[in-house]
Order: structure tokens, then sequence, then C-alpha cells
């Protein structure tokens, strides 16, 4: 169902063009808030489909001047589009040996330099010369890891930063050609803890004080470090975080993790946690030091989405146990499938989005948590929403080969949908493949606790199918070398 522009919001955009003719609104102030009026968010629908990769689409950016879409996918190729008209500017390969995971522009390179990473741990640059010819180095690697994340030093040509399952964060600087091992992420003294170090899936940068950046990985704790606290030649243990961010109750939870980060201009950390919901933390609700104090919250409602009232308020309180303003959450997505990210929307990060095993896109507003947008985005789950830097556009991307663009061009304003968060019957569709040992013990820990849950037993011969599968993909995927299907050689490379 639509329904149409509310008189409400006719009347506030009156005022707002009489405030700006008489100078009691400057020009730029009246761009932001029309450009984030929640009447465009209900009007997005999709623009272009973008399809060129044969497999899952696992990064999207845009560059700084918003015209360019850059993408990276299984097929181990990086695309460069022109995103308004769905033309391809450049498709190479980009060196690596599996799927790769991020690609991103370094600031004030001309769009000509590409830093990306991979399941093969490997942190490459990509340099565009003249012709279109792209050449492509290694940097530096995570050994037996995957690289899941790279985070950009705003304003810099030279400085960046990776994570990777093996725990570790390295600095990277263009002008040296080499990187720098800044520490391993170690997990808080947890007796449960099958490994002594925190495998990472996301780390970002805050742009207001670019010294300060946020790692969060398998475990409940997203750290804060600060990289003037770092000595370069190496005497002194920067292994400590600056500050630990986690909502009071899941302190203690062995069950979740962070999936994805997001700094908002305001210096706001958004995190995304596996079988749980999205967190928005101020630099104030930071918890210190371990030890920390756990706390089992009697309203936390766990991972159960489906009992979450299409567009109700997210959080039951916005106080935590020791009286301090709780972190706001937003409910209604799916997060078990995949390593999905989540980011800000909006000229000042007015909104939130993620992903979802359902396929959908998710938008919520900021403050309040309320959700506003549900859109189907993907046949079996979305990983990626990447927000224009300038406008109100939306990329998406997930297990499909294609990517959606989404602009403000419905005639009418789109409702939510009644089947929030039901999981589509086949979404077995897997972001990576299962590489390795821990690989499939995670995902059968994971299906275990579905299995047990009391909302799940009736679906036990669905679970029971899943684990079939996911020992059947794995005796499959091990017969096969790290290096599969990476011969792109034969495809084309030349500009579109």
């Amino acid at each position: 169902m639509m329904k149409k522009r509310s008189r409400t919001d006719l009347d506030q955009a009156v005022v707002n063009v009489c405030k700006r003719e008489l100078g009691q609104l400057s020009t730029r102030d009246f761009a932001h808030r029309l450009a984030a009026s929640e009447d465009l968010v209900l009007r997005l629908a999709i623009h272009k489909k973008l399809e060129k990769h044969e497999g899952c689409v696992n990064t999207l950016s845009f560059n700084s001047g918003g015209d360019v879409l850059i993408s990276g996918s299984d097929d181990l190729r990086v695309i460069l589009w022109d995103w308004e008209t769905g033309r391809v500017k450049l498709s190479f390969n980009s060196g690596h040996r599996n799927n790769v995971f991020q690609a991103k522009f370094m600031p004030f390179s001309d769009d000509r330099t590409i830093v990306t990473c991979a399941a093969d741990g490997e942190i490459r640059r990509a340099q565009i010369l003249g012709g279109g010819e792209v050449k492509t180095t290694l940097l530096g690697k995570h050994k037996d890891s995957r690289v899941h994340k790279l985070a950009i030093e705003p304003g810099s040509p030279h400085i960046f930063y990776s994570c990777g399952e093996d725990g570790v964060v390295q600095h990277f600087d263009l002008r040296t050609r080499s990187a720098t091992e800044l520490f391993t992420c170690r997990s808080i003294n947890d007796p449960r803890s099958l490994q002594p170090y925190v495998h990472l899936n996301a780390i970002a940068i805050d742009p207001r004080n670019p010294n300060l950046f946020a790692v969060g990985g398998m475990d409940e704790f997203a750290r804060l470090y600060d990289i003037r606290k770092y000595n370069w030649d190496g005497s002194s243990d920067f292994g400590q975080p600056a500050d630990y961010f986690c909502p009071q109750h899941l302190i203690g939870n062995g069950d979740t993790g962070i999936t994805g980060l997001s700094f908002s201009d305001q210096s706001e950390l958004l995190v995304s946690y596996n079988n749980e919901f999205i967190y928005l933390f101020t630099r104030d609700m930071g918890l210190g030091n371990p030890p920390f104090p756990s706390f089992s919250s009697p309203i936390s409602m766990g991972s159960d989405t489906s009992e979450v009232e299409p567009g109700s308020i997210a959080s039951s309180s916005s106080m935590d146990v020791d009286g301090k303003n709780a972190a706001q959450a937003y409910k209604g997505h799916r997060n078990c499938e995949t390593v999905k990210g989540v980011s800000f929307f909006g000229p000042r990060c007015e909104y939130v989005s993620s992903g979802s095993d359902c396929g959908r896109i998710f938008i919520w507003k900021k403050r309040g948590g309320e959700l506003i947008r549900v859109m189907e985005a993907d046949r079996d789950v979305v990983n990626c929403t990447e927000p224009h830097p300038h406008t109100m556009a939306l990329a998406s991307s997930g297990i499909d080969s294609d990517i959606k663009i989404w602009t403000p061009k419905a005639i009418e304003r789109a409702t939510l949908p009644t089947d929030i968060g039901q999981v589509k019957p086949k979404a077995r569709g897997w972001m990576y493949r299962l590489a390795s040992p821990d690989d499939l013990m995670l995902q059968l820990f994971s299906l275990q606790r579905q299995r047990t849950s009391p909302e799940s037993v009736a679906q036990n011969s669905v679970m029971d199918r899943e684990l079939l599968e996911l020992i059947l993909s794995f005796n499959a995927n091990s017969d096969v070398s790290s290096d599969d299907g990476g011969d792109t050689a034969n495809l084309d490379d030349s500009l579109g």
C-alpha cells in the first residue's frame, strides 16, 4: 500500500521556504532539511540495477564527488560504475585469489588509487594508469586470515588501516609501501573463548577526529583506540583500548559478535551485532577499562525480532542499570547469516540503514529508533547499504550478483510491510565460502543455538537440512584450492 503526501509535510515545506526567503534559514541548511526529509526516504525506489559481476557483491563505495560507485565481488573483479546511467567505466581483475571484501578510493588521488582486501588475507593497491590500464600490487597480508574491512583516514591520500580474523590491526602508509602491525586484539579474560584473540570483522575511523578508530569482531565489545598513543619504535604495548562500548545486557554474552561499525559526523558510533540488534553510542557511554560488571536486562528481547512491532520505538528504556543514558537500539532486521555492514544515511546522518537476512533494506530514524522503511532488495540476503555522500540516494548489494541503486523517484509514499523480519525459505547463499574447520564450527554452533531456542523447535527439520547442506558445502570446498575460480584473465579489462 502507498499513501499520499501528508498535509504536515506540505506545511513544513512551506515554512522552510518562507524561512529561507526571510533569511532565517541559510541556503545550506535549507538544502540539508530538504535532503533529509522523511518524505524522500518513503519515496525511495530502484533507479538502476547494475549488472556485470558474476558473484556476490560484497563491497560498495562512492568516490568523494559521488559520481562514481566502486564495487568488489566473489568473482575477484573490481568495477567502477557511472551509477546514474548504469554504465561500466572500468572493470579489472583485483589480483586477489579469493573473494573481494572491500574496495575503496584513496582521497585526493583523482580516483586513480584504490585499495582492496579479500578472503585471501591480502591488502592490495590498484593504480589506474593512462588508457584504462590497471596495475595492482601487494601491500600486506594477514596470515591465514580473511580481511573484511579497511578504514581510510579522512582527507589523507596515504593512510589507511586493515583488520583481520587473526585479530591483527595493521597501519599502511602508501608513501613507505610498508605495513606496520599495531596490535593483536585480545579476548578479555574469557575462559570460554576458544581463541586468545578476537576475530575482527570491522574497523572505522572517527571523521571528526581521525586519531580515533574502533574495531569490532567475534565478541561483544567495540574497542576504541587512539593512534597518538602508539610509539612507532614499538617500545610500548598499544593493545590497550582507550575505551570499550557494549550494551549492558550483552556484557558476558558469548553468543553474539559485531559485524559492522560506522561513525557519524557527530562522532557517534553505530555497532551492528550478530544475532542481536544495532546500537548507537555516544562518547560518554564508554565503559572505561575492564573488568566490567555483567548485567542481564529483563527487558532484553535477545534476537527474536519477530516480536517487534513495525514502526515501534526501539528502546524499552532510555537508562541503563547505572542510571546513565543507554545506547539507542534499532530493531526489526535479522543479522545471523553473513557479515553485514551498517551505515548512517542522510546529509547529517539523520537515519540508520542495514541489510537483513530476509533480503530487505531497513531504515530507521536515528533519533528514537523508529523503523520507517523496509525495501525488498535481494532474493536472499542484503549485506551492504552504501549512502551517497551528497544526495538522498542509496546503493545496496548482497548474495545476488547485481547492485541496486535507490533514489526518491516513487510518486507515492511507501508503507511498512506486515511480515517484517520474516526470513525467506532459501537464504542459503553465503557471503564467503567455508574455508577452514573454524568456519564450519562457527556455523555449526550458530545452527545449534537456533535449534535449541524455544521459538525454533517447530523448525528443527529445516535446521537439519541446513546442517546437512553446511557439512556438504564444507566438504566440497575442502577439495578446492584457495585460489580456485581466480583466473579472470579472460575477462574484459577495458573501459566500458
